[in-house]
């Protein structure tokens, strides 16, 4: 396991302590929360990254009161997206305070919290997002301005054997194809160490392609490319008549949710 002891990314002293009085006014409120982004990224692989915000991670039912203790503190804080993030400001830095994915699959749920991993961050004890989950939310992130694939071979690679394979399974759930692709691509980024991914989890995809590839396609005229970039499929809805997969699964987005996050498009360009 990496060394939680040094922060090796150097921050603006200013963010620094912004973010530490968030982490103490979280910790003093007994609120629960769970540290993710680049800080679990680092404690689980050792992968340093300069960011520019702080990710914590929190139950739907938790974020209100969540946002009161960080409001309490002097934070300016607001719900950017109601399906999935909020945020809270201050003139030094931003913290993003999530409850699911821009896709809307991987919602923050009790196991987040049952399997969360003991760290340090700026030197305050916390709980960090399981990795498990961490590869589960990351899988779904492939923007032409972001993509998430490196960060999830890094995780494979230090947490393979510790991971739980049959829960991470099942957080994929339907969406099986995108958890093989990237065990496919672990074996192409890193040929010496593809025994890393246990074979019966290899042989158990493969037989849900095989058995695929011998059932007849799907009835449903879905593009389900919506739920790995928010833009890059929407010519798939507008022009050529495919159904958005975020309206159609387990914790389905609404119309209006999903413009919303559509028209924020155009305003990080």
């Amino acid at each position: 396991m990496p060394n939680d002891k040094h922060e090796a990314v150097e921050l603006e002293e200013s963010a620094r302590l912004f973010y530490l009085s968030v982490l103490e006014a979280l910790q003093k409120a007994a609120a629960p929360f769970l540290v993710g982004g680049a800080h679990a990224l680092r404690h689980y692989s050792g992968v340093e990254r300069d960011t520019k915000d702080f990710d914590i991670f929190v139950r739907r039912d938790d974020y209100d009161s969540v946002m009161a203790v960080l409001n309490a503190s002097g934070c300016a804080t607001e719900l950017t997206f109601p399906h999935w993030l909020g945020k809270a400001t201050s003139e030094h830095a931003l913290v993003d305070v999530i409850f699911s994915s821009g896709n809307g699959v991987a919602l923050v749920d009790d196991e987040w919290f049952e399997h969360a991993t003991p760290g340090s961050v700026f030197g305050v004890p916390v709980k960090i997002c399981p990795p498990e989950e961490v590869i589960w939310s990351k899988a779904f992130v492939t923007e032409r301005e972001r993509y998430d694939g490196a960060d999830i071979m890094h995780l494979l690679l230090t947490c393979a054997e510790s991971l739980d394979w049959d829960r991470l399974l099942r957080r994929f759930d339907a969406h099986w194809r995108v958890l093989f692709s990237y065990l496919c691509l672990f074996g192409f980024v890193y040929p010496s160490e593809r025994a890393r991914i246990p074979t019966w989890v290899m042989t158990a995809l493969m037989e849900r392609l095989e058995g695929e590839l011998n059932a007849p396609p799907s009835s449903g005229h879905v593009c389900q490319g919506t739920l790995i970039s928010r833009e890059q499929y929407l010519p798939d809805l507008e022009q050529w008549g495919f159904e958005d997969a975020r309206l159609t699964m387990v914790n389905a987005m609404t119309q209006e949710e999903i413009a919303q996050w559509t028209r924020a498009i155009d305003e990080k360009k």
